[in-house]
Formats: C-alpha cells, structure tokens, sequence
C-alpha cells in the first residue's frame, strides 16, 4: 500500500495539527516498514521528517490553506500513484485518484463563527464537501466525533476516534537549577500560574485575567501569570483585558519557547489553567498532567473527557470558580500533590504509539473496502 500523508502545515507551525502531523509520522515509522510511505512536505522543508527506507519525502509548491489549493494540490499528486492519502488538517484534495482519510479536530468554526477571521471561515467552510468527499474521518475525540454527527449528520460508522496523546519529550524532572535557569530567562521570579495555548477569543483569556485579578484582589496572591502562546486571531479583546484590569505588571507574556523550555515551566509551574470556550481535543492540558502539573480546565467540550478525574472542572464563563479553584491548588499542598498523582496516572493512558497503531488499523479497513 503506498500512503500519502500531507504535512505542508508543519513548515508554518510547530503546534497544534502539526504537531499531530509530526508525532503521527514518528511513530508510523517506527511500526510500519511494510507499506510505502510519501510525505508530502513543502517545498522549502529541505530535511525529511523522518528517515527510513519506506519513507519518502516529496515536495510540494501549493501552499496550506491557498485559495487555489483545490486547483492546485491535486495536480501536484496526481502522478504519485497513491493508494491512499491522509489529510491530517481537514480538507483533504476533492479530485483525486486515491482513496481518503481525514482528521478533524474539532468543530469550532461552526459553533463559534464569531471567532473566526474571514479567511479561515471561508478555508474551514470547506468542512461539509470534505465530510462527503472522504472515506473515513478520524477524530481526536468523542465530542469531536459527537459534533461531527450533529452538526454534519456524519454517520458514527463513518467516524473512527483516535486519541492523540502528550509529546514523550513532558515528563516529571526534579532538575531545580534548570528549571530556575529557566525561570530567570523569561524573567519569572515568583510562584506562577500557566496557560499554553495560540491567543485566540474561544481561549477565553478575558475570562482568565478576570479570575486572575479576583485572586489578587482577594486571597492576596502574590503568584504571576505566565500566558505562553503566540498572538493568533481576534486578539484584540483578550490584550485590552490586561489593561482594563491593571495586571501589566502580573501578567509575563512568552511568545517563542522552545520545547524544551516549556518542559521546565510546565515543571515549574503550580498549575495550568484552560477556561477554552471549546477544545477539539485539549493538548496543553495533556502536557501539564504528563508533567505532573495540576490541571484547571472547562467542563465543557473534550476536556473533561481528556482530563478525566485528574483536573478541576470548572464554568469557563464563570471568573469566581477558577479563581476559588486556582486559590484552592495555591493553598493546599495535599490536594497539588494529589492532583498530581492522578494527572500522571491519566497522560499515561494516552500515547502516540496507540496512536499510529489505530490509525494504521484505520488505513488498512479503508483499503479493504474497496
């Protein structure tokens, strides 16, 4: 079987999809040295992302997200001879001469359109011909794939749920002199609270800083906020928050951080906290608890499923419960220390390795029904 796998976006970014794109294609080649593999990777991406003699790496002109990448991309693979072909970021090519295996992510253009930059609608309005257009849709979680039969009408057969899971890279380290070389790098000198994550409006920052001022005001908390994420879309409404509630002086912002950077301040970390609006799967919470960081997410969308009993659940609307729940981790060692336990013992369950098993199980039934 010769399977292609789109991984254009990975020469834009190194979080999010990509990272699924980059973890996915490690792994299958650790498992698979049977099938033939072709990764298509933008042009300007000299270095394959994996070496391995069934591994190729083959490049490409189009484009992520080009308007013309309908036009374009199938022209660029018509003469690659695949069997099939993975599209990793939703929108697989709708002519093609292969078969199709998509992942969605989740669904956030659809129940927050107001959230969205007019560009991304229009790529992402793709949505409902890719559902059609494919022969099967992995999705990164239940509620993903809940979404995808209510809002699509996608039959569950259609649908298979893949897990991702946290980079092996986070992991428990008790290296106090690196993680506080660290600390002082991103010049970060007292106990801090974290969020990882693009800023965009359905992370729901306001909210947060809202929490984060109630903190201060109220339990006399002398801990920073470190938001580590670069500026996405629609940011405006999340910066001015800083200002309207006076914490310019609370709040360190980290832009660019390495991996393994963001290991030791997931470390070092007293908690990590993701009031999102919404989350497909929720990856940063996965990373913190595979740190043993103590988690405080939503109790909405896919993070309750990821985080399972590990984390505090809480109103992402409502400021008070994260900031009862982010005084409540600050002021009792025994409950971070059990929060910890649980957290390690839940990023446990999840691993890339299940990960490229199922989706290869995914790509050999896609060919068997044919």
């Amino acid at each position: 079987m010769r399977i292609g796998i789109d991984a254009r976006l990975v020469h834009y970014t190194k979080a999010g999809i990509a990272q699924y794109i980059i973890q996915l294609v490690s792994q299958l080649a650790n498992l698979d040295s049977n099938n033939e593999y072709v990764i298509l990777q933008h042009r300007r991406d000299k270095a394959p992302l994996v070496q391995r003699p069934n591994f190729r790496r083959h490049p490409v002109w189009t484009p992520s997200h080009h308007r013309l990448e309908q036009l374009t991309l199938p022209l660029e693979i018509r003469g690659l001879r695949l069997d099939l072909l993975h599209s990793p970021d939703f929108i697989p090519p709708f002519r093609r001469n292969c078969l199709s295996v998509i992942t969605v992510h989740d669904l956030a253009f659809l129940l927050f359109p107001q959230f969205m930059t007019r560009e991304s609608a229009n790529y992402y309005g793709q949505i409902d011909v890719a559902v059609r257009n494919t022969d099967h849709i992995i999705a990164v979680s239940q509620s993903t794939s809940e979404d995808l039969q209510r809002l699509l009408g996608v039959s569950e057969s259609k649908i298979s749920v893949i897990y991702e899971a946290a980079n092996p890279l986070f992991r428990p380290i008790d290296d106090q002199e690196a993680m506080e070389a660290v600390r002082q790098r991103y010049g970060i000198s007292d106990e801090f609270i974290l969020f990882v994550s693009t800023i965009e409006p359905r992370k729901n920052l306001p909210t947060l800083f809202e929490a984060f001022r109630l903190l201060l005001d109220r339990y006399k908390s002398a801990a920073k906020l470190v938001v580590v994420g670069k500026l996405g879309w629609l940011v405006d409404d999340s910066l001015a928050a800083v200002e309207r509630l006076r914490l310019q002086k609370n709040v360190v912002f980290l832009q660019q951080v390495p991996p393994e950077d963001l290991l030791h301040l997931y470390n070092a970390a007293r908690m990590l906290v993701m009031p999102s609006f919404y989350e497909g799967f929720g990856l940063p919470a996965l990373e913190a608890m595979a740190c043993g960081t103590p988690v405080i997410v939503s109790n909405i969308s896919s993070l309750p499923e990821v985080v399972g009993d590990a984390g505090i659940l809480v109103p992402p609307q409502d400021a008070e419960a994260i900031a009862v729940a982010m005084w409540r981790v600050l002021s009792d060692p025994r409950l971070r220390e059990e929060m910890r336990a649980k957290g390690l013992a839940r990023a446990a369950c999840f691993s890339w390795e299940k990960a490229a098993r199922q989706t290869l199980e995914v790509y050999h039934e896609v060919m068997s029904q044919t």
